[in-house]
């Protein structure tokens, strides 16, 4: 592997259903199967020398989902936080924390907290929309030059790197504001089956992309 390295890398962690109907289990049992994967590849990243880490936990759109599975995910999200808030990391949770789908255990990360010696930036989307988050945009004088700071996410840089397990081909309304010049790799195999292999094969592949930012 190269050394050139994504500074902030976007995750996106799908196949969790479709890995518990594959093994008989009810759909949203597979949630409590991605919180391990998350910490694992949170130390691979801060191995690696990786500055920043975006997590899409749930979006606004999942919570149509059945109660039994809206449950199930948020609680996963509440138990992988927890877990993150234990390592060296620089912790925010984004997303729309005045509606009532936002759990409230998830409050006080809101506001960036670092714990322990910090290190790698983690930003965690919970209840998060794309269109929540580029509302203000509305507000904006569009002859500002520091128009995207106008964005709910403004706290969060760049994005170098997007993976996304389960096969799909979409962003799914992540970070667009931040995604904009991003590499997209897709691993087929669901989120729950995570390898470290998977982080190093999206990590060589990102070394021989051409990053021009348009220039």
């Amino acid at each position: 592997m190269g050394h050139r390295l994504p500074k902030h890398i976007g995750i996106i962690p799908d196949g969790n259903r479709r890995w518990s109907k594959q093994r008989g289990m009810s759909e949203e049992e597979g949630y409590e199967y991605g919180i391990d994967p998350g910490l694992t590849l949170f130390k691979l990243c801060q191995q690696t020398g990786i500055k920043e880490i975006s997590y899409y936990g749930f979006t606004k759109d999942n919570i149509k989902r059945p109660a039994n599975q809206k449950r199930a995910f948020t609680n996963a999200c509440i138990k992988a936080v927890k877990i993150l808030r234990n390592q060296d990391a620089s912790l925010l949770v984004l997303g729309d924390s005045d509606s009532p789908r936002f759990p409230r255990e998830l409050l006080p990360f809101t506001k960036r907290k670092t714990f322990g010696k910090g290190g790698i930036k983690v930003n965690f989307l919970v209840n998060y929309g794309w269109e929540w988050d580029l509302s203000l945009l509305k507000m904006a004088n569009p002859a500002q030059k520091d128009v995207v700071h106008h964005v709910r996410s403004a706290e969060i840089s760049r994005i170098d790197l997007i993976i996304r397990w389960g096969g799909r081909r979409r962003l799914s309304g992540f970070l667009p504001a931040q995604s904009i010049y991003a590499d997209f790799y897709v691993l087929d195999e669901y989120w729950p089956d995570f390898k470290p292999d998977h982080f190093f094969q999206a990590l060589n592949w990102y070394q021989k992309q051409d990053v021009t930012l348009g220039g």
